[in-house]
């Protein structure tokens, strides 16, 4: 679900390829880590961002004319087996992102339609340590199956694989405090056809919000990004390419009961380096088979 900016961006001030990421950071939000009974559980996410200014090591806003919407659905296949692994329940999954994406800088523009990087997620652990505490741990795969060329002013697909082990906890409570962290660390590999290689990432989703009652949750989420190491092209280092971001925003959760619920979210993107700076709505939908 990560979007890539064309090569006629100032990439000296920019943290990862081109300021993208491949995982779609907020993503998650109420209950990330309490996985459900064994069973088929299908998802769709929701997602429209959109950012006006690129942002430079300092935060300052570069002088780009900018402009960037994505639109996305992405529909998401959980399998929660019967099976345990190290006292975890065993859990997969794979996501398939569709993206609308339009791009302007400097009076050019570009728009795309497609296949994102699917996310396979190759194996999970879920553990349920009491009715209200329950985590998750699990390795991801994210592949360069997005449309990609080198030339273009947008592209839909990053065009190199990225393994990234996840860590997630929530705590919840029907009616009282529920919150939720998922840590995640991106190893990206080299872009073969660029020879550019975004540095490595650290990033959490978190949510903190109170239950109304068994349905209802209302609160707050977003998350936080920082790029550990610097990006490298045609293995030279690129000095000062290390990026940020942190976002909050509304998040409402509805359970229905039976595996079924609906979540909806907006947050706010501030304190970003080196990457485009805006804000996105969400809405998530699980629908139990």
């Amino acid at each position: 679900m990560g979007l890539l900016l064309g090569t006629t961006l100032p990439t000296a001030v920019l943290a990862t390829e081109n300021g993208g990421s491949v995982y779609p950071m907020g993503a998650e939000n109420f209950g990330m880590a309490a996985l459900p009974p064994a069973g088929f559980y299908p998802l769709l996410y929701a997602n429209h961002y959109s950012a006006n200014r690129l942002n430079g090591p300092d935060g300052e806003r570069l002088p780009v004319d900018f402009k960037l919407r994505a639109s996305v659905l992405a529909p998401r296949l959980v399998w929660v087996s019967e099976r345990q692994l190290l006292g975890g329940q065993v859990f997969s999954a794979v996501l398939l992102p569709l993206v609308d994406l339009s791009l302007t800088v400097n009076g050019r523009h570009q728009s795309k339609q497609g296949l994102g990087d699917i996310d396979i997620t190759a194996l999970g652990l879920a553990y349920h340590h009491s009715p209200q505490l329950h985590s998750a741990v699990s390795l991801d795969v994210f592949a360069p199956t997005g449309g990609y060329n080198p030339n273009d002013l947008a592209n839909i697909g990053r065009n190199h694989w990225t393994i990234q082990p996840v860590a997630a906890v929530s705590y919840m409570q029907p009616q009282g405090l529920n919150w939720d962290l998922k840590l995640m660390y991106d190893y990206n590999f080299r872009n073969p056809d660029s020879r550019y290689r975004s540095g490595q990432e650290l990033h959490a989703d978190y949510s903190l919000g109170y239950g109304l009652n068994p349905h209802w949750i209302l609160g707050v989420g977003g998350y936080a990004y920082k790029q550990l190491t610097e990006d490298k092209l045609h293995g030279i280092t690129l000095e000062n390419s290390k990026g940020q971001a942190l976002a909050i925003g509304p998040s409402l959760k509805y359970d229905g009961g039976a595996g079924f619920s609906v979540s909806l979210k907006y947050q706010k993107e501030f304190a970003v380096e080196n990457r485009p700076e805006g804000d996105a709505f969400w809405a998530k939908v699980v629908i139990p088979l």
